[in-house]
């Protein structure tokens, strides 16, 4: 009995250590047609990817599909990755670009969306309106940057994504992606200076 269980921790211990593979290894992984890498990758940024396109204003089944083929494209196009570039970049830009193309075909374009909703500090009724008028302000606040200013805010703050792998994204230079950070989280603070 000790033996199996033994065996069983070392089972679960090392399912453990190829679930933590960073993005690098997993990127070789795939480039060398590992399934398991792959499904790794699908399961670790699945959900990052689909939120995005959400955010970005893609319907909900539309951005699941869409998510769906961006994947795809990660594998199809396997023999061309490159491990010392980012992965997930790579992921997010194949995502971003179909839901532009989403957007053309349909011919409307909005990025309309939620922002995630804030933790009511307290249990009180103040609390809570201020907490929503806070959050009603900052929908708003965001939905006033311009286009390009308001992916890369959403990329870098809502998805964490780096400088770097923002502009591999949306195809600009790492010092643009900085510069309307900085203009986006400006334009933000004046937008909520009365709630400091």
């Amino acid at each position: 009995m000790a033996d199996a269980t033994l065996g069983l921790l070392l089972l679960l211990a090392w399912q453990g250590a190829v679930g933590e593979l960073d993005d690098v290894e997993l990127a070789r992984r795939i480039h060398r047609g590992d399934r398991q890498g792959f499904r790794l990758f699908f399961e670790r940024y699945h959900a990052f990817l689909l939120h995005y396109l959400e955010r970005m204003g893609v319907p909900p089944d539309v951005a699941e599909d869409l998510v769906q083929q961006a994947f795809l494209a990660v594998w199809e196009r396997r023999a061309q990755i490159d491990p010392s570039r980012s992965l997930r970049a790579f992921l997010f830009r194949i995502g971003h670009n179909r839901a532009l193309n989403h957007f053309r075909d349909s011919r409307r374009l909005s990025y309309e969306a939620e922002l995630p909703e804030l933790p009511d500090p307290a249990p009180g009724a103040d609390r809570r309106t201020d907490a929503t008028f806070l959050r009603a302000r900052l929908h708003e606040a965001v939905g006033r940057l311009p286009e390009r200013r308001r992916a890369v805010f959403e990329l870098c703050f809502l998805q964490g994504l780096t400088y770097r792998e923002a502009a591999e994204v949306l195809d600009i230079s790492p010092k643009t992606v900085e510069n309307q950070m900085a203009q986006a989280l400006r334009h933000l603070r004046s937008a909520l200076a009365g709630f400091r």
